[in-house]
């Protein structure tokens, strides 16, 4: 479960603190839209923890995370592009929600394969993400999401760059992992198509 406190944060030069409240449970997902500077990014990286609160609490699973490093925090999150090292082909690239090392024993290795199975990207494990498509890249860091079984999941626009063919296909993938996996999910979007298609709930944030 996913918990926000009276989460407060102002950037410099703000006049106004952004405070955040809400609850996301596991097996849901919770749509945040609203105009550009609602505060719809700054709550995903005050949640990621690359940006820290002023006040307030992060509870994910009733543990506090506001003083976690990123790298620490149980969550895995998808932006819209920059998901993937480039260099590294797509297997690799799931390998590090494992093990950053890429040292995986032989059970880590099927889990990484039947994680791009999953995704529809069976045959392209040993391909660089460079070369793969845009819908297939974010289908690789969907891969690692489910290797790395995270209980939240936070989504910033993800596939809003995708053609809208493969955007539904997508989503659809989404809600099915996070079914399967009951994760917490918050959902980023300035679509509500989006969270009518995942079934989220939609909370919009004011300016």
């Amino acid at each position: 479960m996913l918990e926000i406190k009276d989460l407060r944060f102002r950037h410099p030069g703000q006049q106004s603190d952004y405070s955040f409240d809400l609850t996301v449970k596991p097996g849901k997902i919770l749509g945040i839209t609203g105009k550009s500077g609602s505060g719809k990014s700054t709550l995903l990286d005050l949640i990621a923890g690359f940006l820290l609160p002023s006040a307030g609490e992060i509870l994910i699973d009733g543990t506090r995370q506001n003083e976690s490093p990123p790298d620490t925090r149980p969550l895995t999150i998808l932006f819209q592009k920059n998901n993937l090292f480039e260099h590294l082909s797509a297997a690799e690239n799931v390998a590090i929600g494992i093990n950053p090392s890429l040292r995986l024993t032989p059970q880590e290795k099927r889990m990484v394969e039947e994680a791009l199975a999953r995704v529809g990207l069976c045959g392209k494990d040993q391909q660089k993400a460079a070369s793969l498509s845009g819908g297939e890249q974010q289908r690789v860091a969907l891969a690692r999401s489910l290797v790395r079984n995270k209980p939240v999941l936070l989504l910033d626009e993800p596939f809003s760059a995708l053609d809208a063919e493969t955007r539904a296909k997508m989503l659809t993938l989404v809600r099915e992992i996070v079914d399967e996996k009951h994760l917490a999910t918050l959902m980023v979007t300035h679509d509500p198509e989006d969270c009518r298609v995942l079934g989220a709930k939609i909370v919009s944030l004011l300016d």
